[in-house]
C-alpha cells in the first residue's frame, strides 16, 4: 500500500460508518411488529432467525448479523430500502432464488426489514 493510503481508507472507512443506522430509516415502522410477521410467516422454517421462537431453519442463511453484511442475497447492497425490495419479492431481485414471495405489504416489509436490522 502507498505511503499515506492507509490513512485515506481509514478515513474512507468512518465516513461509511457515519450517519443513521439503518434501522433509523423505519421511523414508520415497529420491529417487534416485524418479529411477529417472521413468526406468522414461517421465516424461520428456512432460516435461523436470533430472537425468534422456533427459527432453526437451515434451508436458507442464517439471519445472525444480517444489519452487518454487505448483500442481501448476495446481489442488493444492503440498504433499508433494498432490504424492503428484497422481501417484497425476491426471485425479482435474484432470478432463481429460492425464497419465495410472501405476498407482504410495503408497511408489512418495512416492519420485517426493521426488525432484521436490530439483528446486529
Amino acid at each position: 500500500m502507498r505511503p499515506g493510503a492507509t490513512g485515506l481508507l481509514l478515513a474512507l472507512l468512518l465516513l461509511c460508518a457515519c450517519g443513521e443506522p439503518p434501522e433509523a430509516q423505519f421511523p414508520d415502522a415497529d420491529p417487534a411488529l416485524g418479529a411477529e410477521l417472521i413468526r406468522h410467516h414461517g421465516c424461520g422454517s428456512c432460516h435461523r432467525i436470533p430472537g425468534i421462537a422456533g427459527a432453526h431453519g437451515q434451508v436458507g442463511p442464517p439471519l445472525t448479523r444480517i444489519a452487518r453484511r454487505a448483500y442481501l442475497g448476495g446481489v442488493l447492497p444492503n440498504q433499508p430500502e433494498s432490504m424492503v425490495l428484497w422481501l417484497l419479492n425476491p426471485p425479482a431481485a435474484a432470478p432463481g432464488s429460492a425464497m419465495p414471495v410472501l405476498g407482504l405489504s410495503e408497511a408489512e416489509a418495512r416492519a420485517i426489514a426493521a426488525y432484521l436490522y436490530t439483528l446486529r
